[in-house]
């Protein structure tokens, strides 16, 4: 390791730390001295870099390693694992990808990989392993994202792209000063906002509430549970059943239609379609007017809150906000559909502090300040497999190959998928009903996973290759996302035999003879060089000079300068919607669109609608409640679950479940209990915590728990056993987590 003249850094996902280090282990890590709010996530590392978790060596599972590929696939999750040298890893992983080529084509080698392993620009699992891959042949990919597939589709529809305005969501230094109502569907959850992908400099979202509050900005929080906005912002809390967002929106609308309280200017000059859908919310086109008086038997709303509510909007400076979660939802299409049309309704998209907002708090880098960056990424390469699945449909594909699905207007066959690989991602956490996706899980015939932990995946993996955490490689935490560039030091050597993923791959690469065509003869040393050389050149383009690559290691971080006023999403198309005109067949807001009504989706039609979800409150049995499976507070997903930080909120080593009293009384049930939640899906173990900031008639319970099946139950309370996996519709076939029915019972001892 380098001597370096300062303090050692290193940042993630949740934020930038000095790392303390003695006799070659890592004591301690200090919050970041410029984060005002830092989180308390990364602290949670220390205690588990060694230890009985962490994986020191290759292993190869007992079955797969005497029987050959597609040995005993049940058995993944019970079997023993043998440790084998890297020489014998490499042997066996290189003869595996070359049966499977050989034999089925490189579309039967699926590389999802989805996830959130490191925030360094060159140690970015995801980008080794698809560069390799690409080395080969090509692989089998996956589009979208867990946390909002259905607007990933949906909203370039509708106003051009999705991400594109995402990355410019209006500052919240414009929202304290010009905004008057800020209206949060889904709130505004703090704990989201610990993280963004790439790396954390300062954490700003609490700053960012407060502020504008204490500058009179009003809020209301529409969600089930009140937390979801900070007590301190004093909202107005409208706690609707879940998954009824989209009715209390459409009632807002008709009262701005039935009042003639819509911005009709604005409509007529930047959208198209609204005609189609004031018809539909009056009900001329399916008898069913979208009144305030219609949405409150839907969404337990008093009807005289929704139309005081409506009114307010429309004579206030109003912002917007759809959390993420509500596309994690049956239809889940719709709420950012129908959220960009009330915006529009009301006028004020494209102005200060007002009109939409894609999820305030949902990553740290929403509302942030930052200027506009593009830095270099260490390069995939090109990918001639042309096959692929939406990323929240593993289990169908591994059931059924050859079965054909429908996604954003066209028909695909799900490939025949004999090998998985996955670097930098926990499926077990991310994916829906895991009991059925580990049935699924044992078909191909091989499974070969890179991971530092005996979580969940490595548990259910044939091949296992052990890497290095961030705190045991270099690398520049470099994100567009955030202001901050960190030096990521190199604290300690790899404990036992792990590798970083460069090595892993150029290691595999160099037994199949590529491992020229993957390193492109450079070091990973040279690599991360480039990869600064070349991002401080499109900063000099853009106006930013970035420092040199010594005086960068000699002062291990950078900032770059803010920009010099603050950001409102789509001003420039509001100032001139012909000289910008948004990626839409019509250059304008699509609030009906004729592409999606022209794909015959009988379950996403052309304009903004409300379906019923397939689970709801509206059609529970008596004894049902609502489960929302939330992000926790105390991980990033199921990162660092077997952490301090993460343990220390499960003393009885269950995750806790919250329930309103009421729920529990009826049930006989008490805090701190030990409680059952099931289904006909499965079945999760969890400790009751009461509260009355949580609506009647739903509990919520974090995700991120590892998976700990017995038989269909999961013992340390991974919700993910509940949940239902089902696509949101034929246009995004997105996840729909938060459609969940359960009952709840108090738990046998043992």
């Amino acid at each position: 390791m380098t001597e370096l003249d300062r303090d050692l850094l290193t940042a993630n996902h949740w934020g930038t730390y000095r790392v303390d280090v003695d006799d070659g282990r890592v004591t301690g890590l200090r919050d970041f001295e410029q984060d005002g709010d830092p989180s308390p996530i990364g602290h949670g590392i220390i205690d588990v870099l060694e230890g009985p978790t962490r994986i020191t060596a290759p292993m190869v599972r007992k079955s797969w390693l005497e029987g050959g590929p597609g040995t005993a696939g049940e058995k993944r999750g019970e079997d023993d694992f043998v440790a084998v040298s890297w020489e014998e890893a490499n042997r066996l992983v290189a003869g595996e990808l070359d049966r499977v080529r050989r034999e089925h084509g490189n579309e039967a080698i699926y590389a999802g990989s989805y996830g959130w392993a490191s925030a360094g620009r060159f140690h970015h699992a995801q980008s080794q392993l698809k560069r390799f891959l690409n080395c080969i042949g090509g692989y089998t990919d996956s589009k979208n994202t867990y946390s909002f597939a259905a607007a990933e589709v949906v909203v370039p529809r509708v106003l051009g792209t999705f991400r594109g305005h995402l990355d410019r969501s209006t500052s919240w230094e414009t929202i304290a000063t010009d905004c008057d109502l800020f209206v949060a569907f889904g709130g505004v959850p703090l704990k989201n906002g610990q993280i963004s992908p790439g790396g954390v400099g300062a954490h700003v979202q609490k700053a960012g509430l407060t502020t504008a509050r204490k500058a009179g900005v009003d809020f209301v929080n529409v969600s089930p549970i009140r937390s979801d906005l900070l007590d301190t912002v004093e909202a107005n809390w409208l706690a609707l059943r879940p998954g009824t967002d989209v009715a209390l929106m459409l009632a807002l609308a008709h009262v701005l239609v039935s009042e003639g309280l819509q911005d009709q200017a604005f409509l007529d000059r930047y959208t198209v379609g609204f005609d189609r859908f004031a018809a539909y919310v009056r009900g001329e086109t399916d008898g069913i007017a979208k009144t305030p008086d219609w949405a409150a038997e839907i969404c337990e709303i008093p009807a005289e809150t929704l139309r005081d509510l409506a009114r307010r909007m429309a004579t206030s400076r109003t912002m917007i906000s759809v959390a993420w979660a509500l596309t994690r939802q049956d239809h889940g299409e719709q709420p950012f559909w129908t959220a960009i049309t009330l915006a529009a309704m009301l006028g004020r998209i494209g102005l200060p502090g007002a009109g939409i907002g894609f999820g305030y708090s949902a990553m740290n880098n929403t509302g942030l300040a930052r200027r506009p960056m593009h830095y270099a990424s260490f390069p995939q390469g090109r990918n001639p497999v042309k096959s692929f699945i939406p990323v929240a449909r593993v289990t169908e594909m591994l059931e059924s190959p050859g079965a054909p699905f429908d996604y954003d207007g066209e028909r695909h066959s799900y490939p025949d998928i004999r090998l998985v690989w996955w670097a930098g991602g926990n499926p077990f956490h991310h994916h829906q009903d895991l009991n059925r996706m580990r049935k699924a899980w044992a078909k191909p015939e091989t499974i070969i996973v890179n991971e530092w932990c005996w979580n969940a995946l490595a548990r259910h993996a044939d091949i296992v290759l052990p890497c290095t955490t961030a705190l045991e490689r270099a690398d520049i935490a470099m994100s567009p996302k955030d202001p901050f560039l960190v030096s990521m030091d190199k604290a300690i050597d790899p404990v036992g035999q792990a590798r970083d993923d460069h090595e892993i791959f150029r290691g595999i690469a160099a037994q199949m003879g590529v491992e020229a065509a993957f390193t492109e003869g450079r070091s990973a040393e040279e690599w991360r060089r480039w990869l600064w050389d070349v991002s401080r050149q499109q900063a000099a383009r853009e106006g930013v000079e970035l420092p040199d690559w010594q005086a960068f290691q000699r002062d291990g971080w950078f900032k770059v300068p803010a920009p010099e006023a603050p950001t409102v999403m789509m001003d420039a198309f509001r100032a001139d919607p012909e000289a910008n005109p948004l990626a839409t067949p019509s250059g304008r807001i699509e609030i009906y669109s004729e592409t999606i009504a022209g794909f015959g989706y009988g379950d996403c039609p052309g304009h903004p609608a409300w379906m019923e979800p397939a689970e709801w409150l509206g059609k529970a049995e008596p004894d049902q409640l609502h489960m929302i499976s939330n992000q926790p507070h105390n991980k990033l997903h199921s990162q660092l679950d077997h952490g301090s930080v993460s343990q220390a909120h499960r003393p009885k080593g269950v995750e806790p479940v919250t329930m309103h009293p009421d729920d529990a009384a009826a049930r006989g049930l008490s805090e701190g209990q030990i409680v059952r939640i099931h289904n006909a899906r499965g079945a999760c173990r969890a400790e009751l915590r009461l509260s009355d900031t949580i609506r009647p008639g739903v509990i919520q319970i974090a995700t991120g728990t590892w998976y700990d099946p017995d038989g269909d139950t999961c013992l340390a309370g991974n919700p993910n056993t509940l949940t239902l996996d089902k696509g949101t519709s034929s246009l995004a076939q997105g996840p729909i987590a938060h459609s969940c029915l359960v009952k709840v019972e108090a738990a046998e001892a043992g």
